[in-house]
């Protein structure tokens, strides 16, 4: 009936207060035991002391007051144990609403940003991520392929005079002999037609390079 004059009471607070009803009761049992379990102590003793006197009525009597109170401790025991389990249940059941409300709220934060997402747009921007993505790898690669053509003839060449110099040096007097005996006529005349095709050959593959280059250079400005 609280309803009716005043604030209607949300479950939660309902749950709360039984669960301090439950745990004030549980209190005042222990107490009540605790009591119990005093007395039965107190009346051990006078049992004593009175079967030393030889007064064995009054020992029958406090003897059966004796039992009535360790059985009342035992229902103790037990109402405890029963409240703790309500108790237990009340807990439970107030976890369980939390989680109700917190999965309440997070299907709802949920449900606002699926509405929020605009997923042809968002294909839009991943198609656009994977185009700039691929020109970018093809930038990199003719950049990377320029560059490698650019300093493989001088490593070649370096190579080249590297190991002549090493023939050379092996057998550098023999040669020279050989080289002072010779025309020079015979011997400049095909020296001279090798470096003409040598410009040619090289001429002709830097030609195929710049035309790579240019192809690839030609699709990058496509994209």
């Amino acid at each position: 009936m609280s309803f009716l004059f005043g604030k209607r009471k949300t479950p939660a607070e309902l749950l709360r207060e039984n669960k301090r009803m439950l745990d004030r009761s549980i209190r005042e049992i222990e107490r009540e035991r605790q009591g119990l379990q005093a007395q039965e102590k107190k009346l051990i003793t006078e049992i004593k002391k009175t079967a030393k006197e030889g007064q064995m009525g009054a020992v029958k009597v406090m003897a059966k007051d004796l039992i009535r109170t360790r059985h009342q401790i035992t229902k103790f025991y037990q109402l405890k144990s029963q409240l703790q389990g309500v108790a237990l249940r009340v807990q439970t059941l107030k976890s369980t609403q939390a989680m109700g409300d917190a999965m309440k709220g997070v299907t709802k934060a949920m449900a606002q940003m699926n509405r929020q997402l605009n997923l042809p747009g968002l294909q839009k921007i991943m198609q656009e991520f994977e185009r700039q993505n691929e020109r970018m790898e093809m930038v990199s690669e003719v950049m990377g392929d320029a560059i490698d053509d650019a300093l493989e003839g001088d490593e070649e060449e370096e190579e080249t005079e590297e190991l002549v110099n090493q023939v050379l040096d092996e057998i550098g007097i023999d040669i020279n002999q050989e080289l002072v005996g010779a025309p020079s006529v015979a011997v400049a005349q095909p020296a001279a037609a090798g470096r003409v095709a040598q410009a040619e050959s090289a001429g002709n593959a830097d030609s195929g390079i710049d035309a790579d280059l240019q192809a690839r250079l030609d699709n990058l400005r496509r994209m």
